[in-house]
């Protein structure tokens, strides 16, 4: 949306309202006045931070032993693929960053590109201006504590788990667990680079990386996933449901009803496809449940990290995976907009009455 936006800038075409409501609701602003200026800083920010990016990289990968062209070109793919969360990579031999373990220039600069890239610049410009926690939206602290909830509690856990796998993380050093830990529980959300070998890891980490996978980076973000937004909307109403308040909110504003029903509907929808994708992939493929799964997932999620099964599926099964990349790049974003556009307003109520819960 906002590429379409700065084409028609060059072409001297108006944005029209539908046009800038249209990219709002892309980016996660609901105000459409001063939009067109606000596209022009996203993509100002952009080139900033993969510039910067770039910069790290080239003199990391040139001090590594690279030739300048190598490097120069490296580095430019690479701080394009960690901020936009593409996770593609040029390293050759499906490596990924599996050489630089120990790297942390190289894992570090990635992760921060891949973490600015995930949360928008809807809550970066709104960090930016605030300057304050408390002065920030309630998106904008939804966005920031459930990041840095799931950064935390992702490190921790592919840390425990994969402590002692000599395949994964048992033969480094401590310092290089805690890095490559960290490093994975950024990439799930939903980059695709990995510094360990996805098929090497045991169940329960496949599992918490696929649960990352599902949630995605921030609404109006270059990241898939049913997005932290919905995630943090969803957690928050269902504490204020066991604290027992009517009015569920976070951060000292309450939720509009139908901000709720369209982050359930959202996810019901994001499941329906999960459930539709691995049926599909169960009948067309030979694999295990779980492989199959970690497949559907980061195809949904536009993460690209797998257990090695890709290049083995079959003409139907990488058909319906291509299917299922589109389905969860364009399928949540239509779908709220298809929820945006049905909206009408209501002019009658049925009478209340009482569905048994659990």
């Amino acid at each position: 949306m906002t590429s379409a936006t700065i084409l028609f800038l060059a072409m001297g075409r108006r944005v029209g309202l539908r046009e800038r409501l249209l990219i709002g609701e892309s980016v996660g602003i609901a105000r459409p006045g001063g939009m067109v200026r606000i596209v022009r800083r996203a993509a100002m920010f952009t080139l900033l931070v993969e510039g910067v990016g770039f910069v790290i990289l080239f003199v990391r990968f040139l001090a590594g032993g690279m030739s300048a062209g190598i490097a120069l070109w490296r580095a430019m793919f690479h701080a394009v693929s960690a901020f936009n969360n593409c996770g593609m990579d040029i390293m050759g031999d499906f490596r990924s960053l599996l050489d630089y373990q120990g790297d942390s220039t190289v894992l570090l600069t990635m992760a921060v590109l891949i973490v600015l890239g995930g949360i928008g610049y809807a809550v970066v410009d709104d960090v930016v201006k605030s300057r304050n926690f408390g002065r920030l939206s309630a998106d904008s602290k939804i966005v920031l504590v459930t990041t840095l909830s799931l950064l935390t509690l992702g490190t921790i856990f592919i840390l425990l788990a994969e402590f002692s796998n000599p395949a994964t993380l048992g033969l480094l050093s401590s310092p290089q667990k805690l890095l490559v830990s960290f490093f994975q529980s950024v990439t799930p959300r939903t980059a695709g680079f990995t510094a360990i070998d996805i098929s090497k890891m045991i169940g329960p980490s496949l599992f918490f990386i696929m649960f990352l996978m599902f949630v995605g980076g921030a609404s109006g973000s270059t990241a898939g996933g049913v997005k932290v937004n919905t995630l943090g909307v969803l957690t928050s109403v269902a504490l204020s449901s066991i604290k027992g308040n009517e009015q569920p909110g976070a951060f000292g504003r309450e939720f509009i009803p139908k901000n709720v029903y369209r982050a359930l509907a959202l996810v019901m929808f994001y499941l329906g496809l999960v459930a539709a994708v691995v049926l599909a992939l169960s009948i067309t493929e030979k694999f295990g449940f779980v492989n199959l799964l970690f497949e559907t997932f980061s195809a949904l999620g536009t993460v690209g990290l797998s257990t090695g099964i890709t290049p083995e599926l079959s003409i139907a099964g990488r058909l319906i995976i291509t299917a299922a990349m589109f389905a969860g790049r364009l399928g949540p974003l239509t779908f709220v907009s298809v929820l945006t556009a049905r909206q009408q307003p209501i002019r009658y109520r049925y009478p209340k009455d009482i569905v048994r819960i659990g």
